[in-house]
């Protein structure tokens, strides 16, 4: 049987792609919560079920703006994060990783937020808006926190995962990369049709769509990928170089993942100044998440005109 430490090492994808937070934190706190379902024997997607619930009760103890109600939602918020962790790994230690169970995984954050961004609404509603001679949130703190989650965070959050698994499958190949196409989804989606299967064709539509989405803002990447895996011969040294590309770009999509965001949640909140995290949102994390996607945008058309005579042989 494996040691705990050997199960650390197993749980972390790349080095790349992973945060020292994540490294000697989150991850060996995910495991004890993930060996500790596992003994038992909780699906992976129960596990991920807990964790958007614990996360979801975080949002009340941020809307309170006593200090003592915030530090209990940072532990909740905390702890809802293990079991993100948890969650995976337990699913790789039992063997029930699942395209449903990696759906939830990312459904999880957004409906985590979704109640945070609301407890701040609420919060701050008859709070005065600084600098605006005594006037009052209301409406446009719903408006403000409206615009981070849409605007700001789910954008962020989908382009930062699509990185990481672009990163992971030349890195590792399509075994240690979660990379999906729209396309590959569009005849499980017609065949869910065929059989009257609702729930599946209801599934797999909107993760075709979600697919579609990351694809449509990185038409250079779709470009390069498309001719990439049309090539017969790959060209040598061409992962390689890519890889060499994307690396420096890891710790940007890591930056726009949970460690940062929460962060920035927490000293927004233990200070009680919650309309900042919003705010941070639309500049700060917009702003490395623009950078980022520039920089990848290039990386990919660079590398499709570089080996385009390759591909067309």
């Amino acid at each position: 049987m494996a040691t705990f430490s050997e199960l650390l090492k197993n749980s972390i994808k790349s080095g790349d792609t992973e945060e020292n937070i994540d490294i000697y934190f989150t991850r060996p706190c995910g495991l004890v919560l993930t060996l500790f379902y596992k003994a038992l024997n909780i699906h992976p997607n129960i596990v991920t079920i807990i964790g958007i619930l614990i996360g979801m009760v975080s949002s009340y103890f941020f809307y309170q703006s006593d200090l003592y109600s915030n530090i209990i939602g940072v532990l909740l918020l905390t702890i809802a994060n293990f079991h993100d962790s948890a969650d995976g790994q337990l699913a790789r230690l039992t063997g029930k990783k699942t395209l449903v169970g990696r759906m939830l995984d990312g459904f999880s954050a957004d409906a985590i937020f979704f109640c945070i961004y609301f407890a701040i609404v609420f919060r701050i509603y008859n709070e005065p808006i600084p600098f605006c001679g005594g006037y009052t949130w209301q409406m446009w703190g719903f408006l403000l926190c409206l615009a981070a989650g849409i605007l700001g965070h789910s954008r962020q959050c989908a382009v930062a995962d699509y990185y990481r698994q672009i990163h992971l499958f030349f890195l590792k190949g399509k075994e240690g990369s979660e990379l999906d196409t729209s396309e590959a989804q569009t005849p499980i989606v017609e065949e869910a049709v065929k059989n009257k299967k609702w729930l599946d064709w209801a599934f797999f539509f909107n993760y075709r769509n979600y697919c579609r989405s990351q694809e449509k803002v990185t038409p250079n990447f779709q470009q390069f990928y498309k001719a990439y895996l049309a090539a017969e011969t790959k060209p040598e040294g061409l992962r390689e170089e890519f890889l060499e590309g994307s690396r420096p770009l890891m710790k940007w999509t890591n930056f726009l993942t949970y460690n940062w965001r929460a962060i920035s949640l927490f000293v927004a909140c233990l200070t009680n100044l919650p309309w900042l995290y919003p705010l941070i949102e639309l500049t700060l994390f917009n702003g490395v998440r623009n950078y980022m996607h520039s920089k990848h945008e290039k990386l990919s058309k660079n590398m499709y005109q570089k080996y385009l005579a390759v591909f067309l042989c």
